[in-house]
């Protein structure tokens, strides 16, 4: 049996009176888009979404995105009524408080039921065409009968307003993701005040001309939502419904204004709004009549997942089996495996001189019949980034099934699209573009680390070494800056074998992101004996031991390894015992032992750092007594050897720094 319409109404005041009582206990947070909304969410929830309390991570749920993070109560609210375990009333009651389940905005991993981390507008909405696109890939797959659900999205304003709603936007028109479906919170109110102060866009318009099936509603009918619902499923491309809502619907004085957005409604207030929605309850308290109504929502959801269990245990079992792999996150580890020993194998035998964006190429190929849940792609620079195989089918509107995605030129709404990718679960994302671009990437990076989800980013023309293209897109604060981002590891391989094991790290890591940060120039072998072991996976090692006791440490990563090297060499000559050391990931080796970074680094040694980009990143390791040979300001247009001269990124310089490091500068 379905919920009315006249149920929906009451149902609806629960969710409003729950976010009116969390913020003024909490005396914090956003009571508008909640109270504005509950229509809206409540049609939803009882008519469409498919979901089950007690089965929360059922792979066949439709997923529902709050973009509009700030509006969290609306989330919390639903996930208390509808029985998500530990969505409790105390929990709501502790609303913004430390510890809580319901922090200030919903965050994935540490709610249940919340599919992903917003608050940064706009993030939400483009994760769910990455969770869309999963969705077809899977079902192209696996069949209808495993694979059959929406992606919902709640998105405000702010959430349209951003750049990436544009981007995202008409990547989803262009890929024809029928299954996305937006409720476009349309109250025409900002922080600031009326949306009139700063935006006159049309967008139903703009969304018609981004490739979408666009519809308007009043937010307040429940009549009215459903069946806009059911008109965008019954569409083939994504839907756009705007609803016309009043932000802090039913309080007496606030309600359509920005006093409701982001503050506490008052005690009188929220008196007034009790009154106007025949809510005459204590704070916090739910009718036995209401909760049951909101139980019985629940209890169909939980059919539809007995239902699709039915279908899964009727599957082959292989069939069943690939499936609880992919989406379990679990690779085919010797399937990988063996294949990254043998390509490692191959390169120790015979070290090519080739760019390790290359090599990442040529390791991408080793493993990608191994892993068909791999979806690769790039921001309009393929044949740059090297990130296509001959494995990979393209994938469009036409072929779901494709394992590579042509993302134009919108670095931002492909790592937040990968980022929703990962979230789905099934497939593994990874994406390109230059290192410089990271910038544009940032935020979607950040997210990726702050919910510790596998998402690789392939970003390639790593330094000065990219040469002529000059210093807008020179990376040379780069590396210091994505060091940075907790959780995140940074990896610079010198080498193809290098390249490698930084990919074998990468997809065996299952708590975070990767950056693989690639070069342009061709690079020497430095790895030319084979190990079975993954040496990068410590984050440093030593490359190349001296002959006595040691004088000096030289550090370097990527393109500079080889420079550094050469400078051993040197200084071997003017009888400085040098070390080198490789240190392709710097948070991995941080993450070792005292044993091991003293065998490697050396026990009270000076240390010298090469790379070609700023010291920042490096100081915690050199202290005040290292030396650092590496970019002091930004690049310039050249060929790259021309490049390194002038900026003094040299064997010489090397050598030079380390005399000086040991007191010996005047040799």
């Amino acid at each position: 049996m379905s919920t009315s319409t006249d149920q929906i109404l009451p149902l609806a005041n629960a969710i409003r009176a729950l976010a009116m009582d969390a913020v003024e206990k909490a005396k914090s947070g956003h009571p508008g888009m909640p109270m504005g909304m509950a229509d809206v969410a409540t049609t939803l929830f009882a008519r469409h979404l498919k979901f089950d309390p007690n089965q929360p991570d059922w792979a066949d749920r439709d997923r529902f995105i709050l973009s509009a993070g700030h509006g969290s109560m609306l989330m919390y609210a639903l996930l208390h009524l509808t029985g998500y375990p530990g969505m409790t009333i105390e929990e709501i009651k502790n609303f913004r408080q430390l510890g809580s389940k319901t922090p200030g905005h919903p965050e994935y991993g540490h709610t249940v039921g919340v599919e992903t981390t917003t608050g940064p507008l706009g993030q939400g909405f483009a994760n769910a065409v990455g969770m869309a696109v999963a969705e077809r890939n899977l079902n192209a797959r696996f069949g209808d009968d495993l694979v059959d659900h929406y992606t919902y999205v709640i998105a405000g304003d702010g959430c349209l307003m951003e750049g990436i709603s544009h981007e995202a936007g008409s990547l989803a028109g262009h890929l024809g993701l029928g299954r996305m479906i937006v409720l476009f919170d349309d109250n025409g109110i900002s922080i600031d005040g009326p949306t009139s102060l700063a935006v006159s866009d049309d967008q139903p318009a703009r969304f018609k001309a981004l490739g979408w099936h666009v519809l308007s509603v009043d937010g307040h009918d429940p009549a009215a939502i459903d069946a806009a619902i059911t008109e965008a499923k019954a569409d083939p491309r994504p839907s756009l419904i705007a609803c016309r809502t009043t932000i802090g619907f039913g309080a007496p004085k606030k309600a359509g204004t920005a006093g409701s957005h982001g503050a506490p409604l008052g005690a009188e207030e929220i008196a007034g709004a009790r009154a106007a929605l025949n809510w005459p309850h204590a704070p916090f308290e739910i009718p036995k009549t209401i909760q049951a109504g909101w139980t019985a929502i629940a209890r169909r959801g939980a059919t539809a997942y007995d239902d699709w269990l039915g279908r899964f245990e009727a599957a082959d079992a292989a069939v069943r089996a690939e499936f609880d792999r992919v989406m379990s996150g679990k690779l085919d580890v010797e399937g990988v495996s063996d294949a990254l020993h043998s390509l490692k194998a191959e390169l120790a035998s015979d070290p090519p001189k080739i760019a390790s964006r290359v090599s990442s190429q040529r390791t991408i190929e080793a493993f990608a019949a191994a892993m068909p849940e791999l979806i690769g792609g790039s921001a309009d620079l393929t044949g740059s980034n090297n990130t296509k195989v001959g494995a990979f089918e393209i994938l469009n509107k036409d072929n779901y099934g494709g394992r590579y995605l042509h993302y134009g030129v919108r670095e931002h709404a492909m790592a937040a699209a990968m980022n929703g990718m990962a979230l789905h679960g099934g497939v593994v994302p990874f994406g390109g573009t230059f290192l410089v671009f990271t910038d544009y990437c940032r935020h979607s990076i950040r997210l990726s680390a702050l919910m510790g989800i596998r998402v690789i980013y392939v970003m390639t023309h790593d330094s000065i070494g990219l040469g002529e293209d000059g210093p807008t897109h020179q990376p040379v604060e780069h590396l210091a800056s994505l060091r940075a981002i907790p959780g995140l590891h940074v990896m610079r391989p010198a080498d193809a074998v290098e390249t490698a094991e930084c990919w074998d790290h990468a997809l065996n890591r299952s708590d975070g992101p990767t950056v693989l940060a690639l070069s342009r120039q061709g690079l020497p072998g430095v790895r030319t004996i084979h190990t079975g072991e993954n040496r990068s996976q410590k984050g440093g090692y030593l490359l190349s031991e001296g002959k006595g006791p040691r004088d000096v440490t030289l550090v370097a990563t990527g393109s500079e390894v080889d420079i550094a090297r050469r400078a051993k060499q040197l200084l071997e000559k003017d009888g400085v015992n040098a070390c080198l050391v490789s240190m392709p990931c710097a948070e991995l080796f941080a993450d070792q032992d005292d044993a091991y970074k003293t065998q490697v680094l050396g026990d009270g040694v000076p240390i010298v750092a090469v790379e070609a980009g700023i010291r920042q990143s490096w100081d915690r390791l050199l202290g005040h007594t290292g030396g650092f040979v590496g970019m002091s300001g930004f690049g310039a247009s050249a060929p790259a050897g021309d490049l390194y001269m002038h900026f003094e990124i040299t064997p010489e310089a090397v050598a030079r720094e380390a005399l000086r490091v040991i007191g010996r500068a005047g040799d």
